[in-house]
Protein backbone atom coordinates (compact mmCIF):
# COMPACT_ATOMS: atom_id res chain seq x y z
CA UNK A 1 0.00 0.00 0.00
CA UNK A 2 1.66 3.37 -1.13
CA UNK A 3 2.27 6.02 1.55
CA UNK A 4 0.62 9.06 1.76
CA UNK A 5 4.11 10.59 0.84
CA UNK A 6 4.80 8.12 -2.63
CA UNK A 7 0.97 9.13 -3.37
CA UNK A 8 2.09 12.89 -3.24
CA UNK A 9 5.20 12.49 -5.70
CA UNK A 10 2.76 10.61 -7.89
CA UNK A 11 0.47 13.28 -8.50
CA UNK A 12 3.28 15.87 -8.46
CA UNK A 13 4.76 14.18 -11.67
CA UNK A 14 1.17 13.53 -13.69
CA UNK A 15 2.00 9.71 -12.81
CA UNK A 16 -1.09 9.65 -10.83
CA UNK A 17 -3.81 11.93 -11.72
CA UNK A 18 -7.44 12.86 -10.61
CA UNK A 19 -9.67 14.10 -13.24
CA UNK A 20 -10.71 17.63 -11.33
CA UNK A 21 -10.90 19.24 -15.27
CA UNK A 22 -11.20 16.17 -17.30
CA UNK A 23 -15.32 15.40 -15.54
CA UNK A 24 -15.93 18.82 -14.81
CA UNK A 25 -19.53 18.50 -16.20
CA UNK A 26 -20.45 15.71 -13.26
CA UNK A 27 -18.56 18.04 -10.74
CA UNK A 28 -20.62 21.22 -11.85
CA UNK A 29 -23.46 18.93 -11.97
CA UNK A 30 -23.56 18.47 -8.37
CA UNK A 31 -21.59 21.77 -7.26
CA UNK A 32 -25.08 22.77 -8.93
CA UNK A 33 -27.15 20.43 -7.13
CA UNK A 34 -25.87 21.33 -3.75
CA UNK A 35 -26.27 25.15 -4.56
CA UNK A 36 -29.84 25.26 -5.60
CA UNK A 37 -30.66 22.59 -2.89
CA UNK A 38 -28.97 24.83 -0.46
CA UNK A 39 -31.12 27.81 -1.50
CA UNK A 40 -34.43 26.18 -1.65
CA UNK A 41 -33.91 24.89 2.20
CA UNK A 42 -34.77 28.32 4.18
CA UNK A 43 -38.25 28.02 1.59
CA UNK A 44 -39.06 25.02 3.94
CA UNK A 45 -37.16 25.46 7.10
CA UNK A 46 -36.45 29.02 7.69
CA UNK A 47 -32.81 30.55 8.36
CA UNK A 48 -33.15 30.76 12.55
CA UNK A 49 -31.33 34.00 12.97
CA UNK A 50 -30.51 34.73 16.61
CA UNK A 51 -31.53 37.52 19.10
CA UNK A 52 -28.93 40.29 17.84
CA UNK A 53 -30.64 39.83 14.14
CA UNK A 54 -34.44 39.37 15.72
CA UNK A 55 -34.60 41.60 18.14
CA UNK A 56 -35.94 40.53 21.68
CA UNK A 57 -35.15 39.70 25.62
CA UNK A 58 -32.42 37.86 27.13
CA UNK A 59 -32.33 36.89 30.34
CA UNK A 60 -29.20 35.02 32.52
CA UNK A 61 -28.90 33.40 35.43
CA UNK A 62 -26.35 32.89 37.28
CA UNK A 63 -25.05 30.78 40.13
CA UNK A 64 -27.45 27.84 39.25
CA UNK A 65 -27.02 24.44 41.24
CA UNK A 66 -29.11 22.59 39.06
CA UNK A 67 -28.84 23.66 34.78
CA UNK A 68 -31.61 22.00 34.28
CA UNK A 69 -33.09 23.94 30.70
CA UNK A 70 -36.85 22.93 30.78
CA UNK A 71 -37.10 24.36 34.09
CA UNK A 72 -36.37 27.78 32.85
CA UNK A 73 -38.80 26.99 29.77
CA UNK A 74 -42.08 26.40 32.00
CA UNK A 75 -40.72 29.57 33.80
CA UNK A 76 -41.17 31.75 31.24
CA UNK A 77 -44.18 29.95 29.58
CA UNK A 78 -45.77 29.98 33.00
CA UNK A 79 -45.16 33.83 32.80
CA UNK A 80 -46.11 33.90 28.73
CA UNK A 81 -47.43 30.43 27.72
CA UNK A 82 -47.43 31.62 24.01
CA UNK A 83 -43.58 32.78 24.39
CA UNK A 84 -41.26 30.79 22.24
CA UNK A 85 -37.96 30.58 24.14
CA UNK A 86 -34.10 29.26 23.40
CA UNK A 87 -32.22 28.00 26.48
CA UNK A 88 -28.48 27.53 26.35
CA UNK A 89 -25.83 26.40 29.22
CA UNK A 90 -23.66 29.02 29.91
CA UNK A 91 -20.30 27.15 31.62
CA UNK A 92 -21.51 25.39 34.71
CA UNK A 93 -23.66 27.45 36.72
CA UNK A 94 -25.18 29.98 34.11
CA UNK A 95 -28.30 29.77 31.98
CA UNK A 96 -28.86 32.17 29.53
CA UNK A 97 -32.73 32.27 28.45
CA UNK A 98 -33.52 34.27 24.64
CA UNK A 99 -37.20 34.96 24.01
CA UNK A 100 -39.60 37.00 22.16
CA UNK A 101 -39.82 40.66 23.01
CA UNK A 102 -41.32 40.82 26.52
CA UNK A 103 -43.30 44.38 28.22
CA UNK A 104 -41.43 45.41 31.35
CA UNK A 105 -44.41 43.93 33.39
CA UNK A 106 -43.29 40.62 31.72
CA UNK A 107 -40.09 40.84 32.33
CA UNK A 108 -39.97 41.50 35.82
CA UNK A 109 -42.57 38.56 36.53
CA UNK A 110 -40.28 36.14 34.20
CA UNK A 111 -37.27 37.47 36.25
CA UNK A 112 -38.73 36.15 39.34
CA UNK A 113 -40.09 33.05 37.57
CA UNK A 114 -36.61 32.24 36.73
CA UNK A 115 -35.35 33.36 40.15
CA UNK A 116 -37.88 30.67 41.79
CA UNK A 117 -37.36 27.65 39.49
CA UNK A 118 -33.66 27.68 40.11
CA UNK A 119 -33.89 28.77 43.83
CA UNK A 120 -31.51 31.62 43.44
CA UNK A 121 -31.91 35.02 44.51
CA UNK A 122 -33.42 37.56 42.38
CA UNK A 123 -30.60 39.66 42.12
CA UNK A 124 -28.48 36.72 39.89
CA UNK A 125 -30.97 37.19 36.90
CA UNK A 126 -30.28 39.67 35.26
CA UNK A 127 -32.47 40.84 31.88
CA UNK A 128 -31.48 42.91 28.27
CA UNK A 129 -33.40 44.07 25.67
CA UNK A 130 -32.62 44.20 22.51
CA UNK A 131 -34.30 46.09 19.99
CA UNK A 132 -35.23 45.22 16.28
CA UNK A 133 -33.67 49.02 15.09
CA UNK A 134 -30.14 47.61 16.71
CA UNK A 135 -30.54 44.24 15.16
CA UNK A 136 -31.32 45.77 11.60
CA UNK A 137 -28.31 47.77 12.12
CA UNK A 138 -26.13 44.16 12.70
CA UNK A 139 -27.55 43.21 9.37
CA UNK A 140 -27.01 45.87 7.25
CA UNK A 141 -23.33 45.82 8.76
CA UNK A 142 -22.86 42.10 8.20
CA UNK A 143 -24.43 42.17 4.82
CA UNK A 144 -21.62 45.67 3.94
CA UNK A 145 -18.42 43.54 5.46
CA UNK A 146 -19.74 40.69 2.90
CA UNK A 147 -19.93 42.86 0.18
CA UNK A 148 -16.34 44.93 0.70
CA UNK A 149 -15.19 41.45 1.02
CA UNK A 150 -15.90 40.12 -2.02
CA UNK A 151 -15.39 43.80 -4.01
CA UNK A 152 -11.91 43.34 -2.91
CA UNK A 153 -11.16 39.69 -3.58
CA UNK A 154 -12.02 40.52 -7.08
CA UNK A 155 -9.88 43.45 -7.43
CA UNK A 156 -6.82 41.75 -5.45
CA UNK A 157 -7.05 38.45 -7.28
CA UNK A 158 -7.85 40.34 -10.89
CA UNK A 159 -4.75 42.53 -10.22
CA UNK A 160 -2.22 39.73 -8.51
CA UNK A 161 -3.35 37.04 -11.20
CA UNK A 162 -3.58 39.56 -14.11
CA UNK A 163 -6.81 38.30 -15.28
CA UNK A 164 -9.85 38.52 -14.79
CA UNK A 165 -10.81 35.58 -15.27
CA UNK A 166 -9.31 33.70 -12.33
CA UNK A 167 -11.14 36.40 -10.19
CA UNK A 168 -14.34 35.34 -11.99
CA UNK A 169 -13.77 31.51 -10.76
CA UNK A 170 -12.87 32.30 -7.32
CA UNK A 171 -15.93 34.39 -6.49
CA UNK A 172 -17.96 31.61 -7.80
CA UNK A 173 -15.86 29.61 -5.97
CA UNK A 174 -16.50 31.89 -2.44
CA UNK A 175 -19.96 32.23 -3.31
CA UNK A 176 -20.66 28.30 -3.61
CA UNK A 177 -18.89 27.41 0.01
CA UNK A 178 -20.97 30.65 1.16
CA UNK A 179 -24.82 29.39 -0.33
CA UNK A 180 -23.45 25.55 0.70
CA UNK A 181 -22.61 26.64 4.23
CA UNK A 182 -25.71 28.74 5.09
CA UNK A 183 -28.18 25.88 3.27
CA UNK A 184 -26.63 23.20 5.70
CA UNK A 185 -26.83 25.70 8.75
CA UNK A 186 -30.85 26.26 7.64
CA UNK A 187 -31.13 21.84 7.23
CA UNK A 188 -30.13 21.42 10.46
CA UNK A 189 -31.26 24.22 12.47
CA UNK A 190 -28.11 25.91 13.60
CA UNK A 191 -28.65 29.56 14.16
CA UNK A 192 -26.86 32.25 12.65
CA UNK A 193 -25.36 34.73 14.74
CA UNK A 194 -22.85 37.70 14.57
CA UNK A 195 -19.85 35.07 15.79
CA UNK A 196 -21.27 32.71 13.06
CA UNK A 197 -21.11 35.48 10.47
CA UNK A 198 -17.48 36.48 11.92
CA UNK A 199 -17.23 32.20 11.10
CA UNK A 200 -18.57 32.82 7.61
CA UNK A 201 -15.93 35.89 6.68
CA UNK A 202 -13.13 33.48 8.53
CA UNK A 203 -14.04 30.29 5.93
CA UNK A 204 -14.50 32.90 2.95
CA UNK A 205 -10.42 34.15 3.94
CA UNK A 206 -9.70 30.51 4.09
CA UNK A 207 -11.30 29.04 0.94
CA UNK A 208 -9.38 31.97 -0.70
CA UNK A 209 -6.46 31.27 0.59
CA UNK A 210 -6.69 27.65 -0.59
CA UNK A 211 -7.73 28.47 -3.94
CA UNK A 212 -4.65 31.33 -4.48
CA UNK A 213 -2.64 28.63 -3.51
CA UNK A 214 -3.68 26.22 -6.55
CA UNK A 215 -4.08 29.00 -8.79
CA UNK A 216 -0.65 29.98 -8.20
CA UNK A 217 0.35 26.79 -9.26
CA UNK A 218 -1.98 26.83 -12.42
CA UNK A 219 -0.50 29.72 -13.55
CA UNK A 220 3.15 28.58 -13.59
CA UNK A 221 2.42 25.55 -14.95
CA UNK A 222 0.39 27.25 -17.79
CA UNK A 223 3.03 30.26 -17.71
CA UNK A 224 6.27 27.59 -17.85
CA UNK A 225 4.02 25.43 -20.97
CA UNK A 226 4.47 27.75 -24.03
CA UNK A 227 4.32 26.84 -27.34
CA UNK A 228 6.10 23.94 -27.21
CA UNK A 229 3.86 22.59 -24.16
CA UNK A 230 3.12 18.68 -24.63
CA UNK A 231 -0.51 19.17 -22.64
CA UNK A 232 -3.33 20.95 -23.37
CA UNK A 233 -4.41 23.94 -21.31
CA UNK A 234 -7.24 21.92 -19.11
CA UNK A 235 -4.13 19.18 -18.79
CA UNK A 236 -1.68 21.78 -17.55
CA UNK A 237 -4.64 22.93 -15.20
CA UNK A 238 -5.54 19.71 -13.89
CA UNK A 239 -2.22 18.85 -13.40
CA UNK A 240 -1.64 21.90 -11.08
CA UNK A 241 -4.46 21.00 -9.16
CA UNK A 242 -3.48 17.55 -8.68
CA UNK A 243 0.21 18.84 -7.55
CA UNK A 244 -1.29 21.04 -4.51
CA UNK A 245 -3.77 18.24 -3.65
CA UNK A 246 -2.04 16.98 -0.79
CA UNK A 247 -1.33 20.41 0.37
CA UNK A 248 -5.00 21.67 0.05
CA UNK A 249 -6.18 18.36 2.28
CA UNK A 250 -3.19 18.60 5.11
CA UNK A 251 -4.29 22.13 5.07
CA UNK A 252 -7.72 21.40 5.21
CA UNK A 253 -7.14 18.78 8.35
CA UNK A 254 -4.89 20.98 10.00
CA UNK A 255 -7.60 24.13 10.13
CA UNK A 256 -10.49 21.59 10.76
CA UNK A 257 -9.16 19.53 14.00
CA UNK A 258 -8.86 22.12 16.29
CA UNK A 259 -12.37 23.79 15.50
CA UNK A 260 -13.06 20.28 15.73
CA UNK A 261 -12.03 20.16 19.35
CA UNK A 262 -12.95 23.38 20.03
CA UNK A 263 -16.57 22.25 18.46
CA UNK A 264 -17.51 18.88 19.76
CA UNK A 265 -14.98 18.93 23.24
CA UNK A 266 -15.17 22.91 24.13
CA UNK A 267 -18.86 23.90 23.14
CA UNK A 268 -20.92 20.10 23.08
CA UNK A 269 -18.61 18.61 25.84
CA UNK A 270 -17.91 20.82 28.09
CA UNK A 271 -20.59 23.40 27.86
CA UNK A 272 -19.00 26.46 26.11
CA UNK A 273 -22.31 27.39 24.49
CA UNK A 274 -19.93 30.84 23.57
CA UNK A 275 -17.99 28.93 21.26
CA UNK A 276 -20.45 27.11 19.41
CA UNK A 277 -21.77 29.67 16.65
CA UNK A 278 -17.94 30.89 15.32
CA UNK A 279 -16.52 27.33 15.43
CA UNK A 280 -19.49 25.42 13.89
CA UNK A 281 -19.45 27.88 10.99
CA UNK A 282 -15.43 27.56 10.64
CA UNK A 283 -15.80 23.41 10.56
CA UNK A 284 -18.77 23.04 8.42
CA UNK A 285 -16.92 26.10 6.16
CA UNK A 286 -13.60 24.78 6.03
CA UNK A 287 -14.35 20.87 4.46
CA UNK A 288 -16.82 22.99 2.19
CA UNK A 289 -13.94 25.32 1.21
CA UNK A 290 -11.55 22.36 0.35
CA UNK A 291 -14.21 20.96 -2.13
CA UNK A 292 -15.17 24.09 -3.78
CA UNK A 293 -11.69 25.04 -4.53
CA UNK A 294 -11.22 21.81 -5.93
CA UNK A 295 -14.14 20.93 -8.10
CA UNK A 296 -15.74 24.18 -8.81
CA UNK A 297 -13.13 26.89 -8.65
CA UNK A 298 -10.23 24.83 -10.72
CA UNK A 299 -12.35 23.69 -13.38
CA UNK A 300 -14.14 26.37 -14.06
CA UNK A 301 -11.33 28.41 -14.74
CA UNK A 302 -10.25 26.13 -17.37
CA UNK A 303 -13.73 26.16 -18.92
CA UNK A 304 -13.49 30.01 -18.97
CA UNK A 305 -10.25 30.40 -21.05
CA UNK A 306 -10.19 26.99 -23.02
CA UNK A 307 -12.03 28.92 -25.80
CA UNK A 308 -9.61 31.76 -26.42
CA UNK A 309 -8.41 32.09 -30.01
CA UNK A 310 -5.01 31.46 -28.93
CA UNK A 311 -5.10 28.19 -26.36
CA UNK A 312 -7.13 26.92 -28.31
CA UNK A 313 -5.04 26.28 -31.63
CA UNK A 314 -2.70 25.42 -29.77
CA UNK A 315 -4.64 22.78 -27.68
CA UNK A 316 -5.40 21.61 -31.35
CA UNK A 317 -1.49 21.24 -32.08
CA UNK A 318 -0.89 19.53 -28.93
CA UNK A 319 -3.80 16.93 -29.69
CA UNK A 320 -2.81 16.33 -33.20
CA UNK A 321 0.71 15.69 -32.60
CA UNK A 322 -0.26 12.95 -29.90
CA UNK A 323 -2.41 11.98 -32.40
CA UNK A 324 0.27 11.32 -35.10
CA UNK A 325 2.46 10.39 -33.04
CA UNK A 326 0.15 7.52 -31.90
CA UNK A 327 -0.47 7.02 -35.58
CA UNK A 328 3.52 6.41 -36.38
CA UNK A 329 3.48 3.58 -32.98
Amino acid sequence: MRSMNDLGNDLYTGKTSFPFVGRRKLWFIIAAILVIGSALVPLFRPIAFSIEFTGGSQFTVNSVTTPDQLLATEAVQSVVPEATTKVATIGEDAIRVQTDQMTDPETRDVTAALAEAYDVDAANVSSSFIGPSWGDSVTRQSLWGLAIFLALTFLILALYFRTWKMSVAAMIGLVDVLVVTIGIYALFGFEISPAAVIGFLTILSYSLYDTTVVFDKVRENTYEDGENSSRTFGESVNLAVNQTLIRSINTTVVAALPTAAILFIGALWLGAQTLTDISLSIFVGTIVAAYSTLFVAAPLYSLLRENEPALKARDARVLEARTAASAAV
